[in-house]
């Protein structure tokens, strides 16, 4: 999160390059003066550290004065460039190796810890970093800087003396933002701070665009989405939250292929959007002058090679679907579809919650904990418990009595005129269990009118071997035992249910799968599993998008985009 303004107090902004400005020993990112991004004054030259936003009568800077400050920065930090040229050393740097992750200096450093009272250690290792400068502060013939990596950040202290004149007038080039080579001794300052006592200084690349404000960041959501590279920089947690994800789907994959899963890449073009219900993505082949769609699901051409003869396969792929926006909801998505000959949805239970432990592990979540107001154990076995056995426990109605149902529906001001019964059930299994299942639970044997893609249950047609994972009241998961009669999923595919909108039907014919479930497919349990949502879950994010790097957005240009702060 970003800090709040340090002090209340009014103490008057100079403005750049004044002749009367002082010149202080720290260099920092200043306070607000926009609540979007706002540039700090040059080092160079300044401005008081208290720097509150305003001329020296008091009032906020003009836009024309923004602009104005905005190019006096970049024009000292192209100086600086042009310096670093005329000093023989390329502002773009080169090939820099055997950099250290910070966070390996650091677990070394700590071996190099003295009890307080003891003169810090002389004889600490060289090493090697690279990253960005986030903080830099002089003092006469010293500058410290703290250097940051994905890994971790340190402090550096470079002295005049210790990397000769050459070094130091790179030194004096440097910028919040730059990224630099160092080469030096690990040890402790005087003050107990983790040190690199520089020797070598190589400059890697200059930045010209000016960091966020110190104080308050990037506060606008929007803007962290937009320019995702400064969130990363700058944002408190976010790097960390996407190395988790990447560690999260590193550990899916891994579960699965121990499990002897093949990994496998479907068509994202597809002639028809099937295996969901979902409004998809429409497009045009101009060489074969054909409309296509972008897929919805994963599902159909991972079934296609169960017929074939791979019996355990799975896909992390994207999946898009033309639909709305909100927290949980994003029209792109990252989703995880498995499947297993010879098993069935429970099989697929069992999947489900080790895949869920192994990513919680490997992203360095607890078992226990709290998200979204809800309490969570991932730890213990998730509980299962019926859909009807839930409907009847939430709404009072008999879920086997269609008029019970639609009555009870009625009553809570749904509407039921001319809708089939299992939609209706459908809609009020959606507005009145769902919240309330902090979970994880697995809810199972569905309506089977709404699962066109599942396998009856022995001596129930009426109900679907199929399951969904709910955790805190937000579905994580949707598994079947899958229906291998074609002649069955023929008539289900075309089978449009009254009160079904097309959008959100799966009634939609694929010939030529049911041409491949012709040829035998073995019985199997199917998984799908929003990889997004898991995230959010594992890194306890609030919103879909913060879990995403680039979300889709209008662009900034665009009327219809709502002011920074709006």
């Amino acid at each position: 999160m970003p800090c709040s303004p340090a002090g209340t107090g009014k103490t008057r902004r100079r403005l750049p390059f004044s002749k009367t400005a002082p010149i202080p020993t720290i260099t920092g990112f200043p306070p607000s003066r926009s609540a979007r991004m706002t540039p700090p004054t040059p080092p160079s030259r300044p401005t008081d550290a208290a720097d509150d936003g305003t001329h020296e009568q008091g009032h906020p800077l003009t836009g024309t004065e923004e602009k104005g400050v905005a190019a006096a920065l970049e024009k000292s930090r192209r100086d600086k460039l042009a310096r670093l040229a005329a000093l023989g050393k390329d502002p773009w740097g080169s090939r820099f190796d055997g950099a250290q992750p910070i966070a390996a200096v650091r677990t070394a450093g700590e071996a190099l810890r003295r009890p307080a009272g003891e003169p810090p250690a002389e004889d600490g290792p060289t090493v090697r970093v690279a990253g960005r400068i986030m903080l830099q502060r002089s003092a006469g013939s010293l500058v410290f800087l703290d250097l940051a990596d994905r890994s971790g950040r340190i402090q550096v202290m470079l002295g005049k003396k210790q990397v000769g004149p050459e070094a130091w007038q790179v030194a004096d080039c440097l910028d919040l933002g730059d990224i630099v080579g160092i080469d030096g001794r690990l040890g402790w300052s005087k003050t107990g701070e983790m040190t690199i006592f520089a020797a070598g200084l190589e400059f890697l690349t200059k930045s010209i665009e000016t960091p966020p404000d110190k104080f308050h960041g990037l506060v606008d959501p929007e803007l962290k989405q937009r320019q995702r590279y400064l969130d990363l920089i700058h944002g408190e947690g976010v790097r960390d939250r996407f190395i988790a994800r990447s560690r999260i789907v590193a550990s899916v994959r891994q579960t699965l292929t121990d499990r002897g899963y093949l990994e496998v890449e479907g068509p994202t073009l597809q002639e028809s959007a099937g295996g969901a219900a979902a409004r998809p993505f429409k497009t045009h082949h101009n060489a074969l002058d054909m409309p296509l769609v972008l897929r919805i699901a994963l599902e159909l051409h991972l079934k296609r090679l169960l017929v074939g003869g791979l019996e355990r396969v799975f896909e992390l792929g994207r999946v898009y679907r033309n639909e709305g926006l909100s927290p949980r909801h994003n029209p792109e998505f990252t989703l995880l579809e498995a499947y297993e000959a010879y098993g069935d949805y429970r099989s697929m239970m069992d999947l489900t919650e080790a895949v869920i432990r192994n990513a919680a592990a490997a992203a360095g979540t607890p078992a226990r904990l709290t998200w979204m107001g809800h309490e969570i154990d991932l730890g213990k076995p998730f509980r299962r418990v019926g859909y009807d056995d839930l409907l009847r426990e939430v709404t009072g109605c008999d879920p086997t009595d269609p008029a019970s149902v639609v009555a009870t529906a009625a009553a809570r001001g749904l509407d039921t005129a001319g809708r089939h019964p299992d939609v209706v059930k459908s809609e009020l299994f959606e507005s009145s269990c769902e919240a309330g299942l902090s979970g994880p639970v697995f809810v199972i044997d569905y309506p089977a009118a709404i699962c066109p893609l599942t396998k009856r249950k022995a001596g129930q047609p009426q109900v679907a071997e199929r399951f969904e994972l709910y955790v805190a009241g937000m579905e994580f998961a949707n598994a079947y035992t899958e229906l291998n009669d074609p002649d069955l999923q023929e008539e289900l595919f075309r089978t449009q249910l009254a009160g079904l909108p097309a959008d959100e039907s799966m009634a939609r014919m694929d010939h030529d799968f049911i041409r491949a479930l012709r040829h035998g497919m073995p019985p199997a349990g199917g998984l799908g599993i929003g990889i997004d949502r898991l995230v959010m879950l594992l890194t306890q994010a609030s919103s879909i998008r913060d879990v995403i790097l680039f979300p889709l957005l209008r662009p900034a240009e665009d009327p219809r985009t709502r002011p920074a702060g709006g």
